[in-house]
């Protein structure tokens, strides 16, 4: 499947993807996919990761140690692209769950952090509407904590997430009723909550600059509401997947750039509301569109197909997140 990707302007860091350009719309190149599986997600070798302090770092895939000690340690694979890759480019992943915040305000996380190459940048990852323990949004969260990062991973359905494996006890039907009872204000806070014991970790202590913010989903919609709020006093980039109840209102509120991945063919996460939203926004944001594709393939892929996109997904959000936030700090 091919894609297309549009911006509001030209220095983003989607620069160093390889890239061909006719008018606004850029067409990228995939790599050659080599595939492997690991965990949750299958995922292909890629070419060097572009960084500007000149370090070269490969990509890497982060499996559990066990399937059934979620957490505790997680071993990093390197994926070999060429024969003299440092095989410490990629170590560790630590794994802890804990509370943030204090009292009744106080919810679930589970916390992701590079144990050696560690850059010092926190990364808030907001879960679809399945939660922080689902499988492939855990397993995404290995990843991103592979490439240096410390990745938080709120429970912002407070212990009640829907659950696509049980439906003969919670119908889809029944699906509006458990969307209406997450109530705005309340994940709101539970956002803000985790935002603030990110700052008071990472960006308090100086370890780092600026917070990254990714979302799927529903947390995909969440990351315009909480760069509207923060307005750049925090987080320093976003990363939006495939996200659903876009307040397009509060877009122009953003002051940081936003990279929004979608496919074409997902009904919950229309092509021209992110078109318009990027629009609003400004400041370098880019829409990406996968063609064919529908709602979830970047972190839970259901084919061969799907896996290479997801990969191509991947490579790109990693490049964005380095350049907007490590790149910067050098």
């Amino acid at each position: 499947m091919g894609l297309y990707s549009t911006g509001s302007g030209a220095g983003n860091p989607l620069s160093s993807a390889s890239m061909s350009t006719t008018s606004r719309h850029l067409l990228l190149r995939k790599p050659t996919p080599r595939h492997h599986q690991l965990g949750f997600l299958s995922t292909f070798a890629s070419p060097l990761l572009h960084t500007s302090s000149g370090s070269r770092a490969c990509n890497s895939s982060c499996q559990r140690s066990s399937t059934e000690n979620i957490g505790r340690k997680i071993t990093c694979s390197l994926l070999k692209v060429e024969d003299d890759v440092n095989d410490e480019s990629c170590e560790l992943v630590s794994g802890v769950e804990l509370s943030v915040g204090e009292g009744v305000d106080s919810i679930n996380a589970h916390l992701f952090k590079a144990v050696k190459n560690n850059n010092g940048t926190g990364i808030l990852l907001l879960s679809d509407i399945f939660g922080f323990e689902d499988p492939s949004t855990r397993e995404f969260a290995y990843r991103v904590a592979c490439n240096g990062y410390n990745v938080l991973l709120p429970d912002l359905f407070r212990g009640d997430p829907w659950t696509k494996d049980r439906l003969e006890d919670r119908p889809k039907n029944l699906f509006d009723k458990w969307i209406s009872e997450q109530e705005p204000q309340r994940v709101a806070k539970d956002i803000a909550t985790s935002a603030k014991w990110m700052v008071d970790e990472f960006l308090a202590a100086g370890i780092s600059k600026k917070l990254g913010l990714i979302g799927f989903c529903f947390g995909g919609g969440k990351v315009i509401e909480v760069l509207a709020q923060d307005q750049g006093a925090y987080f320093g980039i976003g990363v939006s997947f495939y996200g659903t109840r876009i307040d397009t209102s509060v877009a122009s509120n953003i002051k940081v750039p936003i990279l929004f991945i979608s496919g074409d063919n997902d009904p919950l996460c229309p092509v021209n509301v992110l078109e318009s939203t990027e629009r609003s926004i400004g400041r370098g944001s880019r829409v990406v569109v996968f063609k064919g594709r529908g709602h979830g393939f970047a972190h839970r892929p259901q084919s061969f197909e799907e896996d290479e996109d997801a990969e191509q997904a991947f490579m790109m959000m990693r490049n964005w997140l380095n350049d907007g936030l490590v790149a910067n700090t050098c």
